[in-house]
């Protein structure tokens, strides 16, 4: 059976790379804004490019913030991708205007402390033992980012019942999180070649 995956439109993200990405691990994807979709996929992926506030005012113009909510609360898989990873924290701290986020997750995102900015190109990641994204990855694998925000406080996430990936660029930061139902990653799996392609099958293997 074929696992049925939509990636929430919204009006931000990589819609197509991710479609495409999906569909390559062996999903049924469909690209959509339609919340009832959303809401009865076997997995939803939330994309995101850009700016934080930005992207959380696409998901409230939608009205999508509490069908993801609801997935996770009722053990349905998410995977928030980039911006639509901040966007499941807290809040978001841009330009020194504070964005209220969906708070699924603990903490807040802020400007990455490291002298060159935007953090862009291939970096390497430190997963935890008992992950279930990077099972069967090297140690090495390295993945696409390009952002200037981050979640820093690594600490505090895993305080919370989180596993958390770190990378390093000025500082630790989160690369990606997993905790119940709700995984995310700050890098692009979909534009990291086949590190990112074997990212998604373990994310596929947890879905329907």
């Amino acid at each position: 059976m074929t696992t049925r995956i939509v990636v929430l439109d919204y009006g931000s993200g990589n819609l197509r790379s991710a479609e495409r990405a999906l569909e390559r691990a062996g999903a049924e994807v469909t690209v959509t804004d339609d919340l009832a979709a959303a809401a009865d996929a076997d997995g939803l992926v939330v994309p995101g490019v850009g700016a934080f506030a930005a992207c959380m005012a696409g998901i409230e113009a939608l009205g999508a913030g509490p069908v993801i909510a609801e997935r996770v609360a009722a053990g349905r898989p998410v995977l928030g991708i980039c911006v639509g990873m901040q966007v499941l924290f807290e809040h978001g701290d841009e330009h020194g205007v504070v964005t209220k986020g969906l708070g699924l997750l603990p903490g807040g995102v802020t400007k990455l402390p490291a002298d060159r900015l935007p953090h862009m190109g291939w970096n390497t990641v430190d997963a935890p033992a008992g992950s279930v994204l990077f099972a069967g990855l090297p140690a090495d694998s390295r993945f696409y980012f390009v952002h200037s925000y981050g979640v820093n406080d690594v600490a505090g996430l895993a305080a919370a019942g989180a596993m958390v990936t770190t990378a390093h660029h000025g500082t630790d930061f989160v690369a990606a999180v997993e905790r119940g139902a709700l995984s995310a990653a700050q890098f692009h799996p979909e534009k990291s070649a086949d590190t990112g392609a074997a990212l998604l099958r373990n994310w596929l293997a947890t879905v329907g």
